[in-house]
């Protein structure tokens, strides 16, 4: 049964899961030569690169990058006219060497990552790198897993090659291969390659400020007619006018027939940084400015997997919307047909570097009974709590607002073709 609070708005951020994240309660540092590894590199260039752990070589040293792998990455730098001591600041997700029982090297565990995390963390926040490098899985799981509350993380293959503008750390965030893999790797494999571009690809953002996006304006409103004059006051971009609007829906579950579904709010997007959002008047009549707006065949729409929003329009509404002008989704697979990277959390995240705008209502989309495409979500149960109403109809406007800038982007920036 769904409490009054949610889970992630009461769990301890130093006690996750009950676990308490310290140095005494992971203990790497009382096996170890060089405990608490502390971060190496004259960082004349602004570069961290945050790697997975210490190994034998590292640790007996006290420096990060010392053996093979560290060569082939210091090479690597090299070839790109970047000093790995001299250019970079340099330290790992874990801070002391992971021991087997057999005193070998093994990959640190997660509740050994997150025990350095405010750590490596800290490095961020003195240091303030223009670019850090997350060279492998235990990097991104260090400066993610707190953060993103969308999905599992998978693996590097789903985050590598992204130059990720961090909003929260305020840096370009790099993720690519650690260079064991790449080590690892056949012999003319791509991997290579891939790697040299992706870390070529961070270079480049050295001198690109960060853009800080401005907090979207969202009128919520329970009379439709600001809708009736849309075409109007649409704002002038260029030649010829603007005509774009996003759309999106958030309904009682994913499928329009079954009985008892419905749409419960919607929001336009009106540019990047303006929508309206409203709950779905219950008449023919109040609704009718929304109709309008989804038949005017001069009003271009975007939305994110337009299908739903063209069937749940056609099944509820009765309407068949004119004028699809673009699907971001579709756009993104177009762009990059890896597996995992075409939801809007994880596009508004990579594009605009915001990671977290609408996990506290994801669960109440989810239906209990997940054995039926058909089942009804829980979305009553959030708008009956406190600002559980506001809470929807702002996740609806910022879904639309970072469809829209998704959509311009590709349209205009950044097309790979």
């Amino acid at each position: 049964m769904q409490g009054f609070f949610t889970k992630q708005e009461t769990e301890s951020k130093t006690q996750p899961e009950g676990y308490i994240l310290t140095c005494h309660n992971c203990g790497l540092y009382k096996d170890c030569k060089s405990p608490k590894m502390a971060p190496y590199g004259k960082f004349k260039k602004g570069i961290l690169n945050i790697g997975e752990a210490p190994g034998e070589v590292e640790d007996s040293r006290g420096k990060p990058w010392q053996g093979k792998t560290g060569r082939l990455l210091q090479r690597t730098y090299d070839s790109l006219g970047i000093d790995l001591f001299e250019d970079c600041l340099n330290t790992n997700a874990c801070l002391c060497r992971p021991l087997t029982n057999r005193k070998e090297n093994r990959s640190p565990s997660n509740i050994e990552l997150d025990c350095c995390r405010k750590t490596v963390l800290q490095t961020i926040y003195e240091h303030k790198p223009k670019v850090i490098v997350a060279l492998g899985n235990a990097a991104m799981y260090s400066l993610l897993k707190h953060r993103w509350k969308h999905d599992s993380l998978q693996g590097i293959t789903r985050w590598r090659g992204w130059t990720i503008p961090d909003q929260d750390l305020d840096t370009w965030l790099c993720p690519t291969f650690h260079p064991s893999y790449v080590e690892r790797a056949e012999e003319g494999g791509v991997e290579r390659t891939i790697w040299k571009r992706d870390l070529k690809q961070a270079i480049s953002k050295l001198d690109s400020p960060i853009e800080q996006y401005i907090e979207p304006k969202i009128d919520i409103i329970e009379d439709l007619s600001p809708l009736e004059n849309l075409m109007s006051i649409l704002k002038i971009n260029g030649n010829p006018p603007n005509r774009w609007v996003a759309i999106d829906y958030e309904t009682t579950g994913l499928k329009p027939h079954a009985p008892g579904h419905r749409i419960v709010c919607v929001a336009i997007a009106t540019s990047e940084n303006h929508a309206y959002a409203f709950m779905l008047p219950n008449t023919p009549n109040k609704r009718k400015p929304l109709v309008d707006l989804l038949l005017n065949p001069g009003i271009l729409k975007i939305a994110h997997n337009q299908k739903f929003e063209h069937a749940w329009s056609l099944i509820r509404l009765k309407t068949e919307v004119q004028s699809w002008g673009w699907d971001t989704m579709l756009a993104s697979h177009v762009w990059d047909n890896r597996r995992f990277v075409t939801s809007l959390a994880f596009q508004t995240y990579v594009n605009f570097g915001i990671i977290d705008y609408k996990s506290l209502t994801d669960n109440y989309l989810e239906a209990k009974d997940k054995t039926s495409a058909n089942s009804i979500n829980q979305i009553f149960d959030l708008i009956s709590r406190p600002d559980g109403k506001t809470q929807l109809l702002k996740r609806c406007a910022l879904d639309t607002i970072y469809e829209y800038r998704l959509a311009m982007k590709q349209q205009f920036n950044l097309l790979p073709f």
